[in-house]
């Protein structure tokens, strides 16, 4: 978890019509490994820090997955009573819809991270501002966010309800009224209860697993349970599966919602290469669960994690270290998705021979569309370029929407034309493409998409 100003605790802090994973355009890196299962790999994203180092780099081409890091908690989305703060969630929200990943939404009720006029409400007047921020922060991204943290960290760890102002003034009730309150907000969006220390069958696992067989049997409605997994090296449960499993088995979905390993600082090869089983221990269990929708890694860089200031002389718990190098951790994560480690994403700064003025060639490409998500008055579409038998040095996509549709942002090409008759052609960094290579660009749209028969031609 990465913790807000001022706040040091143990527990975590811690998708568009919604992405779902194996539709994301960032198809490469860890996430590309997790859609060949139909599951996703995210991060914890601050977008304060999209500039510092590889940072933005890694976020946009490792994940189809981000979660909001602090942005989207109560305390920065409505620090005054009803005063709604959108800049840096929206800004995540953006980024994430611009690069086709899923996003989580963490979170809504939440005993840290609450400003102290909400727990200064009476017992009446919280309960409805509980309903009224669900209603508001959902209803602005409904849609568009694919899993909601809706109630975190409401248990101690020998099973009991944990004394928070919310249980304090509200009771036992709350958890279910703020799931019903989401339900309503955003029938669409998969709604979990997440929490820390329970990836073990232990008493606190135990005690959610009660909670939410009863909420199966009483029709509150709740779809997915979210196991934070902030562990320490060589402390992996040895019943992780079994434990996931017996949640699914419930019907329903679980999902490892911030994962880092912990070790003692500074690292060395022996710690690492723990780290890195246990990394690969980790994900394997999910991966083995049929209803394990996929694993969040809780930050990019060991620069940024939020262990050292709650753990003093522990960190290096994320797959990338302070400089950007890729740990053996990642190696581990990719081998407990039965995958191999995909090939350094490179970006080539080449000018290609293609210019606006070229008449294009036809019969060297060929180029697939399809619409990836789509919500209320609007679309997104990723369009796949492939060479022929020859390599090429640019390329020209054409089709013609026939619905009024018009694009409002595109990204990895550029179009003259927005509605019509459009043809989009390279970037200066993707045009060239050996003998059957592909790549893809991607835009968002408003109105409704058809199905529009793209043709490819080089430039």
């Amino acid at each position: 978890m990465a913790v807000g100003a001022g706040v040091l605790s143990i527990a975590a802090a811690a998708t568009l019509a919604v992405t779902a994973p194996g539709t994301s355009s960032a198809a490469s890196g860890l996430g590309g490994v997790a859609e060949a299962s139909g599951r996703y790999v995210g991060t914890a994203v601050d977008p304060g820090r999209v500039n510092d180092g590889s940072y933005g780099t890694i976020l946009d081409t490792e994940f189809n997955s981000v979660t909001a890091e602090n942005a989207m908690k109560w305390d920065a989305l409505q620090p005054s009573q009803g005063q709604y703060n959108w800049t840096n969630a929206d800004t995540v929200m953006r980024r994430a819809e611009a690069n086709g990943q899923m996003v989580r939404g963490h979170t809504l009720v939440w005993h840290s991270q609450t400003p102290q006029w909400v727990q200064n409400l009476s017992t009446t007047q919280l309960r409805q501002a509980m309903v009224d921020h669900i209603t508001t922060v959902m209803t602005r991204y409904k849609g568009r966010i694919a899993h909601w943290d809706v109630v975190n960290e409401a248990f101690n760890d020998d099973g009991s309800r944990r004394q928070s102002f919310w249980q304090q003034k509200l009771g036992d009730s709350y958890i279910a009224d703020a799931f019903r309150a989401a339900r309503a907000a955003d029938p669409s969006a998969k709604l979990y209860i997440n929490d820390y220390s329970t990836d073990a069958i232990n008493s606190k696992s135990t005690a959610i697993y009660n909670l939410v067989s009863q909420f199966k049997q009483q029709g509150v409605p709740i779809d997915g349970v979210g196991f934070q997994a902030h562990l320490i090296i060589n402390q992996v449960p040895s019943n992780f599966q079994q434990n996931l499993q017996r949640f699914a088995d419930l019907g329903l979905d679980v999902a490892i919602t911030e994962l880092d390993i912990r070790m003692q600082t500074p690292p060395d090869a022996a710690k690492l290469a723990t780290q890195k089983s246990d990394y690969q221990k980790s994900f394997a269990a999910c991966w083995a669960v049929t209803r394990c929708k996929g694993v969040t890694i809780w930050g990019i860089t060991d620069k940024f994690s939020w262990i050292p200031d709650v753990f003093p002389g522990q960190g290096a718990a994320l797959l990338w270290n302070e400089s950007y190098q890729k740990k053996s951790a990642y190696d581990g994560s990719v081998a407990g998705m039965g995958g191999t480690v995909p090939p350094p994403t490179t970006t080539t700064t080449t000018t290609t021979t293609t210019t606006s003025g070229n008449p294009p060639v036809p019969g060297a490409c060929a180029a697939t569309y399809r619409v990836t998500n789509q919500w209320q008055g609007g679309f997104q579409a990723e369009v796949r370029v492939t060479a022929g038998s020859s390599a090429i040095t640019g390329w020209a996509v054409s089709w013609t929407f026939g619905n009024g549709e018009r694009i409002t942002q595109i990204w990895n090409a550029t179009a003259a034309s927005t509605s019509g008759a459009v043809t989009a052609r390279n970037a200066a960094y993707n045009g060239r493409l050996g003998a059957g290579a592909s790549t893809t660009f991607g835009f968002t749209g408003s109105g409704t998409p058809g199905t529009p028969t793209a043709t490819c031609a080089t430039a």
